[in-house]
């Protein structure tokens, strides 16, 4: 449960921010009229996001076995491979996603309502789908029977909501850089968790071999229907009896990727780690000045 409340949290806060930043910046540029389709905007690529997130899991309820596994299996390599892009691209990003998106606001407020509809549309669709494609993987994966993983989901997007309404109050200063930083790493063994499932789905869809080529298996020391082989199923997505395959791609996706991950952003010298350090130097200089002001 903890796995999935971390994904909702981790996920929902992103697109709460750029919620904020968008209301933040017309409220305090005195375009309330421009509310408006930006509210428009953000309903629409909730909608689809859900009826994305409800068509993946109500077709697949109509397909074979062989099918739903080989979808589930599919799917759940492409919300890893995404996922991982966002981590990446949002601890390099976080510093000055304020300035970015005041940007695009910018261009869209000179072309009209429409540009500011598809601005707000594109900014939360993408949050939306990436997180209704990683959270039915990941609930999928750690399903126990009961709904305990979607009310993990369903409390960190909440509590993502709060937060976001606490980041706009001005109640809550937070050093987004640090903490995306954080939830990332522990998103990146998430979905590790998510990419072995996925592999074992394709296993059992008869698309990879090895089923029957077990690593190793200490069920009878951690039952899967105990306490804690729930606990550490519903965290790390963690299998008492996993193949051979599935440790391997589980090693070989963690290691590089945790390694990069938690690697500094300026480490080694190169003209482009000197570029991008000069504008997040920037953008704290002008968000401290516009905290000022």
């Amino acid at each position: 449960m903890f796995g999935n409340y971390l994904i909702g949290l981790r996920e929902g806060l992103e697109a709460s921010l750029v919620v904020c930043i968008l209301i933040a910046y017309l409220v305090k540029t005195g375009r309330r009229d421009a509310l408006k389709p930006i509210w428009i905007g953000i309903g629409v690529a909730v909608g689809v996001a859900l009826a994305f997130g409800a068509g993946l899991e109500f077709g697949s309820q109509e397909l074979t076995f062989e099918a739903q596994e080989l979808l589930g299996g599919s799917l759940s390599i492409v919300a890893v491979v995404l996922v991982t892009w966002m981590v990446f691209w949002m601890r390099r990003t976080a510093r000055h996603l304020k300035a970015e998106l005041h940007g695009k606001l910018d261009a869209a407020l000179q072309m009209g309502t429409g540009a500011l509809v598809a601005t707000a549309f594109l900014a939360v669709g993408r949050e939306g789908l990436e997180t209704a494609l990683f959270v039915w993987a990941s609930v999928r994966a750690s399903s126990d029977g009961t709904y305990a993983p979607l009310v993990g989901v369903l409390l960190g997007l909440l509590t993502a909501v709060f937060l976001g309404w606490l980041f706009y109050r001005g109640a809550l200063k937070i050093n987004l850089a640090k903490f995306f930083t954080w939830t990332g790493g522990m998103l990146v063994v998430v979905a590790a968790g998510v990419l072995a499932y996925g592999v074992h789905d394709l296993q059992e869809a008869r698309f990879l071999g090895g089923l029957a080529d077990k690593a190793f298996d200490i069920s009878a020391t951690i039952p899967p229907d105990s306490w804690y082989g729930t606990l550490l199923k519903g965290v790390f997505n963690f299998q008492p009896d996993p193949t051979v395959l599935q440790v391997t791609v589980w090693a070989l996706y963690l290691v590089p990727t945790l390694a990069l991950f938690l690697a500094p952003i300026g480490s080694g010298p190169s003209v482009r780690v000197k570029e991008q350090k000069a504008t997040d130097e920037k953008a704290e200089a002008e968000a401290s000045a516009e905290t000022t002001a």
